[in-house]
């Protein structure tokens, strides 16, 4: 057996028993979203941002929803831009006002160390329009430093509901010549979200709802077109 599998079975494992109440209360949030046809955006930014792709236009994915997709976020533009950006007070506003974000929909904002000022303060302004806020993040992480923000706040403070992705401080599960290597809080965040929406899915099947689930693009036969034009009023990437 490789070592990095290893870790990363073993890291799975202790996630599903350490983060089974919150995941359960999490795709309570996530059910009554899909029941009364509201929005579930992803915001995160560097690394973090992959796990909100994960949930957006993704095959035997929900439709419902919405990540926040812009080069402020993404590192496109430059990795040490993009390190820079996301330390920086007032933009979280900014990406905000560019997306049709209602306070009936729910946000889900993925960042590692919860102590940049972009992730939190699309969490304090979340808060502030009446969504519910859903942290993935890694509690050692977070808690071994200090917040990037001047609230002095970070992500898992602000919260409704925190996953704890489980990963050490720095990531990495391995160890080599003093230098970690092998991050989990990619596979650890798609994890935590991917089972909280499919487990949600079951949760508003069960309660009747017409479930907006993504097909294959690539199996013959089926089309997503019809929810495509269901969404793209609400969902600004579509």
């Amino acid at each position: 057996m490789f070592e990095y599998i290893e870790k990363i079975s073993a890291l799975i494992k202790h996630i599903s028993t350490t983060q089974k109440e919150n995941i359960e209360k999490a795709a309570e949030w996530i059910s009554d979203v899909i029941v009364d046809d509201h929005i579930i955006h992803a915001f995160g930014s560097g690394h973090s941002h992959i796990i909100g792709m994960e949930l957006f236009t993704r095959a035997g994915g929900l439709a419902n929803v919405n990540a926040v997709l812009d080069d402020l976020v993404l590192a496109t533009s430059g990795a040490r831009r993009g390190g820079e950006i996301e330390r920086i007070s007032g933009l979280a506003d900014i990406l905000w006002e560019k997306y049709k974000i209602s306070s009936s929909d729910i946000m889900i904002i993925i960042s590692n160390s919860g102590r940049n000022a972009m992730p939190i303060e699309m969490a304090l302004r979340a808060k502030k329009e009446g969504l519910k806020v859903i942290a993935v993040t890694s509690l050692t992480q977070s808690q071994s430093y200090p917040s990037r923000h001047q609230s002095g706040k970070k992500l898992y403070e602000i919260a409704d509901l925190v996953l704890d992705n489980e990963v050490p401080s720095g990531d990495g599960l391995m160890e080599i010549e003093g230098k970690l290597i092998g991050p989990g809080s990619s596979i650890a965040g798609m994890l935590l979200v991917n089972t909280i929406t499919t487990e949600a899915i079951k949760l508003a099947s069960a309660r009747g709802a017409k479930l907006p689930v993504y097909h294959s693009q690539n199996i013959d036969g089926f089309s997503n077109e019809e929810l495509y034009l269901k969404y793209e009023d609400r969902i600004k990437h579509l």
